[in-house]
């Protein structure tokens, strides 16, 4: 029987680190050379088929681990750095951050205390204050690293929680709780925490939309019919860069309705708010400053892998108040040292060192280098709006602001309009499993539309011309 002991000391050598760096540097090369299909063209059954194995009780080289690991794994997995991947918001990673998450592994300190990570910690409350300023709050602001958009929203509407309701973490919400506001294209995070939270969802109030931007008229006279009705608003929440048209709410007019209402205002910036290193779309963000609180992914627009969110509050201690909780046995560091304890403001207790590779990111590309990459994507995307202008084939539903646009297959010459929804539907379908391509869908005004997300700065136009080609190809054999 191999001796596991013996076995870890040869796995720390570089050689056994190589044949999982070589893995690496082989999968960006092919997917640079746009080689191979984009997606796996095998079912989910098959693919569970492939790993429908007992448990390994012994272990085996690992070379053949490594092997396999190249060829059923990334063989078949979504090829993110593949230029014709234009999927879902999750980024063709920097490959500077890719390779520092062996270091992050090899450290494997957590984040929740400093004494854990004496460095780890240093580096994440430097990077916060750094993201604090580029959203605008002052020296009184804070934050921590989340898994993303979804527990950065949790947190920062439990940060709300907290000022509206003190006493919440021990005698609960009571029987009448405060409603938060959202608009209608908000991220499901929002009605998810509104439930985590134990508000209830029928204490959501939802705003319709125009041009697929919150209605801000309708907001006011939302917030005016409670105000009358005597129910308490928690939050408003507005949305940066939205999920199905990365459209941004007028962050400045919801402001001015909160501000004199005294009303907490958390805007949803996941995939939007790293317009704030984009000399051409900061302007979108404007008012963003006047919010109590941010979420904000660094693995979707500054192209970090997964995962790397932060959640940003304009005075630290809102943050503080959210988690009542003491652990002595953990938490003993003085709130007045240059790098107290994170975990007392955070979600989780078993925290990765993220912020490692958001500073590894910084360091190696820039703010101002991070952020042509979010405008070489934007401009991509106006481009592919200016090209499905230009085909009869085609027509866009809205016009981008950032790197996500909706426009369906509507045929030359036009199709019947009870055939475009079921005709987009199974064209993405069909565009995803011939490899060459992948695309995302969803349902806008109850119709069926296609919807690209450009998140890799290996695209090119000649990419977009060819998706168009793909679609049309795929289109003419459905029909």
């Amino acid at each position: 029987m191999p001796d596991a002991r013996s076995e870890f000391e040869s796995d720390t050598a570089r050689a056994a680190g190589g044949l999982f760096l070589d893995v690496v540097a082989r999968y960006f090369a092919d997917t640079g050379r746009a080689a191979g299909p984009v997606s796996s063209p095998r079912t989910s059954a098959e693919l569970a088929r492939r790993f429908a194995e007992p448990l390994p009780l012994q272990g085996r080289p690992l070379e053949q681990v490594v092997a396999r690991l190249e060829r059923d794994v990334l063989g078949d997995g979504n090829r993110l750095c593949h230029p014709m991947y234009m999927g879902h918001q999750v980024s063709a990673p920097l490959p500077a951050a890719v390779w520092t998450e062996s270091v992050i592994g090899a450290l494997n300190n957590s984040l929740a205390v400093s004494e854990m990570s004496p460095t780890g910690t240093a580096v994440e409350r430097q990077v916060i204050r750094w993201m604090g300023e580029l959203a605008g709050f002052g020296a009184e602001c804070g934050g921590t690293l989340t898994s993303g958009g979804t527990e950065a929203t949790f947190t920062a509407l439990l940060a709300a929680r907290a000022a509206s309701l003190p006493d919440a973490w021990e005698q609960g919400v009571g029987a009448a709780p405060p409603v938060v506001v959202y608009g209608e294209n908000a991220h499901y995070a929002v009605t998810r925490a509104i439930g985590e939270l134990g508000l209830g969802l029928k204490s959501g109030v939802v705003i319709p939309s125009r041009e697929y931007r919150m209605d801000a008229d309708a907001l006011e006279a939302a917030l005016t019919r409670l105000a009358r009705e005597g129910r308490p608003v928690m939050a408003v929440v507005a949305t940066a860069g939205s999920t199905p048209t990365g459209s941004f709410d007028d962050l400045s007019r919801i402001a001015a309705l909160c501000e004199p209402r005294g009303l907490w205002l958390h805007v949803d910036g996941a995939h939007g708010a790293s317009a704030l290193l984009s000399r051409n779309h900061r302007p979108l963000l404007a008012g963003l400053e006047r919010a109590r609180s941010i979420a904000w992914d660094p693995h979707k627009m500054m192209l970090l892998p997964l995962a790397a969110g932060v959640v940003l509050v304009r005075e630290q201690r809102d943050l503080e108040a959210a988690f009542a909780q003491r652990a002595p046995y953990l938490f003993h560091g003085a709130e007045d040292e240059p790098t107290p304890d994170q975990g007392i403001r955070s979600f989780a207790c078993s925290r990765r060192a993220d912020a490692l590779k958001l500073w590894v990111a910084l360091q190696r590309y820039g703010a101002d280098g991070i952020g042509a990459l979010y405008d070489h994507l934007c401009a991509l995307t106006v481009e592919l709006h200016r090209l499905i202008a230009g085909n009869p084939a085609f027509e866009a539903v809205h016009t981008p602001e950032c790197n996500i646009l909706c426009f369906r297959y509507v045929g030359r010459p036009r199709l019947p309009g009870e055939r475009i929804d079921p005709v987009n539907k199974e064209l993405r379908e069909r565009v995803n499993r011939s490899g060459a391509a992948w695309i995302t869908t969803t349902t806008l005004a109850g119709r069926r539309v296609l919807r690209v997300t450009v998140m890799n700065p290996r695209t090119e136009a000649a990419h977009l011309v060819a998706l168009l080609a793909v679609l049309e190809r795929e289109a003419q054999s459905l029909l």
